[in-house]
């Protein structure tokens, strides 16, 4: 159990200038700096490197040649299997230490922060390490005069771009299963939060995973990542970020050697609420949950509350209750329930999408407000929209803050219409008693999740799987595995 005292120790450690991590070593960018400003009080907390299109093109060709070198895709699986274990040790070691760290950069709340960062990304690398010796060839059935082989080989080097909201978690969900199967990896964190995600390479680093084998460049996407994106030497990229940003990373793959690209991009995801929930005051802690933690920075926020018409208004008054007892704050205050917002940005963005609802006339029940300004910080109430129709921007854009829309619907076919009224198709839920209608539901929604009775939590054993324009990528579970490789057949004659 961690105790605030504990947080505190950590809180205020100085956090020296950050570096790049090529080859092995950390060495400086050849651009100036970027200031990090933390959330919790708008203060500067350190600086990063700010790289270079010439030092992403340096990181490439240290992975290139790590890989080319089989220094570590000629390991046999028993030996890298032993490294991704140490590398998992290694994180639940310094669990703690990785935590704070990581909601001094983006204002996760330490509880949930503990658990979605250094204790899911530990998890994953076990995960992964467990199950590399375990993905097997084959042998096809043909004539006896061949014989017909199935070979899974890596890719070779794989970009990887994740965000700001879970940067250890998403990092670990595209770096495990690549460096699993024998890849190497040049690793952009976001601008907004790296310094977790650069503390995880050097544990790579003390893990024992050879130099070269994990690069880390910082900076600015539209020079590091749009240098990755074009880049000849990169293999494929796994990117989880914004669809605008999704869109360019095709063209630029089109534009330059046809990179393979595992995109898990933005959500608007449905959260329906039949009568015959059997708990509906649970459901409302649930869905509240949903949305409003992490201040609703979450690509599988369900964002928007479709309600049984006969249920709307004794659910959202539970909504409410509970979005008002919600403690907000310092995130590393172990008392407050909801952290900051990650940046300025951000929080300027929720802002605006509140006004423009409110003009189109959606009614504002509760929040929609930034608070705590006195701390310099980035804090905003939960806050909760009814009244919200399928043309209103809110209803259809995603806004990633903590911003509910509550729309009624009268029965399961409306509530269909209005869940796939999306051009999103990341996850969503069903809340029901009935059996064949979470079946039916399950078939029709049209997104790569469906939650029954629950909201989130899905562990490494199924993917993070999406349709439409939420992307076509696939994090966790051992379908990543096959996507961080390639097949060969060999067609061989026998005399």
């Amino acid at each position: 159990m961690v105790t605030q005292a504990q947080i505190d120790l950590l809180r205020h450690q100085e956090i020296p200038q950050q570096k790049l991590l090529i080859n092995g070593k950390f060495k400086q960018g050849e651009a100036d700096n970027l200031a990090i400003i933390s959330p919790i009080d708008g203060a500067v907390l350190t600086h990063i490197a700010n790289a270079t299109a010439n030092d992403v093109d340096e990181a490439v060709m240290a992975a290139r040649k790590s890989y080319e070198s089989g220094i570590w895709a000629k390991q046999s699986p028993a030996a890298r299997k032993k490294i991704l274990f140490r590398i998992a040790e290694l994180i639940e070691t310094q669990a703690l230490e990785l935590a704070v760290l990581g909601v001094r950069d983006n204002g996760t709340e330490i509880g949930m922060a503990l658990r979605a960062e250094p204790g899911s990304a530990a998890g994953t690398f076990r995960y992964y390490a467990e199950a590399l010796d375990k993905i097997n060839g084959e042998v096809t059935p043909t004539d006896e005069a061949f014989l017909g082989m199935v070979l899974r080989e890596p890719l070779g080097v794989v970009g990887a771009i994740v965000p700001w909201n879970f940067p250890l978690m998403i990092a670990a969900w595209k770096i495990a299963p690549a460096l699993a199967m024998g890849n190497s990896v040049v690793l952009k964190p976001s601008e907004q939060a790296s310094l977790s995600v650069l503390k995880l390479g050097e544990i790579c680093l003390q893990a024992g995973l050879p130099e070269g084998v994990l690069n880390i460049v910082t900076g600015k996407g539209s020079v590091v990542g749009n240098a990755m994106a074009h880049h000849h030497d990169i293999d494929a990229i796994g990117f989880t970020g914004s669809g605008r940003v999704g869109a360019s990373l095709m063209q630029a793959a089109a534009q330059s050697n046809l990179k393979r690209l595992f995109l898990e991009l933005g959500g608007k995801s449905p959260n329906i609420i039949f009568a015959d929930t059997k708990d509906l005051i649970q459901a409302a802690k649930v869905s509240a949950n949903g949305i409003f933690r992490n201040s609703g920075e979450v690509c599988v926020a369900g964002s928007r509350l479709l309600v049984e018409e006969s249920i709307a208004e004794e659910f959202t008054s539970e909504l409410i209750k509970i979005a008002k007892n919600f403690k907000i704050g310092d995130p590393l205050d172990v008392t407050n329930d909801i952290g900051a917002v990650s940046n300025q940005q951000q929080l300027i963005s929720d802002i605006e999408f509140v006004g423009n609802a409110t003009q189109e006339g959606a009614n504002l029940l509760q929040g929609g407000k930034r608070i705590l300004q006195e701390t310099g910080g980035f804090y905003m109430q939960p806050t909760i929209f009814t009244d919200v129709t399928a043309e209103m921007t809110i209803f259809k854009n995603e806004v990633f803050g903590p911003i509910l829309t509550i729309t009624p619907f009268k029965d399961e076919a409306h509530a269909l219409t209005l869940a796939n009224d999306s051009i999103f198709g990341l996850a969503s839920a069903v809340w029901t008693e009935n059996l064949s209608r979470a079946h039916r539901m399950i078939r029709h929604i049209k997104a790569g999740i469906v939650y029954v009775n629950t909201y989130g939590g899905a562990d490494n054993s199924v993917p993070m799987a999406a349709a439409k324009q939420s992307g076509n990528g696939i994090d966790k579970s051992l379908h990543a595995l096959t996507t961080y490789s390639q097949l060969k057949t060999a067609w061989i004659k026998l005399s």
